[in-house]
């Protein structure tokens, strides 16, 4: 049974998932810690975001390239949490449209640290990656376990 820490945490891993299928920047924004100290290692270049409005416009450049519609699957999530702190990690499959026409469906993987500040859950740093192909140098975007 979910302890009330990882139903919260659940609850905004949900958020920021059901903003990232709306396509909307400030909603998903508003699960991140707010702040310079938000480091995120994301698959887009650079290799890091450092700060609230890096990883912003990070969001807003991946979501305007995307025509219609996008989809995000989260699957074996698992949440870890002691006291103010808590990592939590995910597979997340995107499928949509690109604004050239191609589609588009890749799965990354998502690891997020959670600090509790006031009372509220947020994410204080995020580490998206996906495997690399060694023999040919290239991610492999639809590993499978």
């Amino acid at each position: 049974m979910p302890t009330p820490v990882m139903r919260c945490k659940s609850a905004l891993l949900n958020s920021v998932t059901n903003a990232f299928k709306a396509k909307d920047v400030d909603k998903i924004m508003a699960n991140y810690e707010h702040s310079q100290k938000l480091v995120v290692f994301d698959v887009i270049p650079p290799r890091e975001y450092v700060g609230w409005d890096a990883y912003k416009k990070d969001w807003q450049d991946f979501l305007a390239t995307f025509d219609g519609p996008i989809t995000v699957e989260m699957n074996d999530l698992t949440i870890n949490a002691d006291g103010n702190l808590g990592f939590g990690y995910s597979f997340q499959r995107v499928t949509g449209k690109m604004k050239g026409g191609e589609a588009a469906d890749f799965t990354v993987r998502v690891t997020d640290v959670y600090r509790k500040t006031a009372g509220k859950w947020l994410i204080a740093h995020e580490h998206i990656s996906v495997p690399v192909d060694m023999t040919s140098g290239k991610a492999d975007l639809q590993s499978k376990p």
